[in-house]
């Protein structure tokens, strides 16, 4: 809950820099026509440009949270032997003394993981444990196109429902 009330005051800052960016830019606007001032209406253009820009990002970002918080309840509900999200894995982990995962620990759940996503390609459960365990190895990069892929086959595997643009 931390980590959700800490993104949504970021959101909510971030919302409040990108509708001053958009303002500021409608400003320059304004002042380019009446001024006739070229540089001010190519810094008006740029600067609207950078808000809407940010809110398109912020806005993707919002929807992978909740698509990733959806595929989480989806994974804890699981009832099924093997499935779930199996906290204990990754909860078992050695840690140093200031809390980070042993490095050699988590790269060999991550290759338990690995092998077990390369046997199933097509479940999204397996990729999205897969990403637990890149994220554990540190890996955060890859840990986000294994989530973005997990939600593209839970999206998949729902009938009737359309393919995400690019989550």
């Amino acid at each position: 809950m931390r980590a959700r009330t800490t993104a949504f005051i970021l959101g909510a800052v971030l919302v409040f820099y990108l509708v001053g960016c958009v303002w500021r830019g409608v400003l320059a606007l304004y002042t380019a026509v009446d001024k006739g001032s070229v540089t001010a209406g190519v810094l008006g253009v740029a600067v609207l440009i950078f808000g809407f820009i940010g809110s398109w990002v912020l806005y993707r970002e919002i929807r992978f949270g909740f698509a990733t918080e959806r595929l989480a309840k989806a994974l804890d509900d699981d009832e099924t032997p093997g499935g779930g999200l199996r906290y204990e894995e990754i909860d078992g982990l050695p840690r140093s003394p200031g809390g980070r995962v042993d490095r050699a620990a988590a790269d060999a759940l991550f290759a338990r993981r690995k092998a077990e996503t390369e046997a199933t390609p097509e479940d999204w459960r397996c990729w999205y444990r897969l990403a637990a365990a890149y994220y554990a190895a540190k890996d955060s990069s890859r840990a986000r196109a294994a989530m973005r892929h997990a939600v593209k086959l839970e999206f998949e595997a729902q009938p009737g429902t359309a393919q995400p643009s690019s989550v």
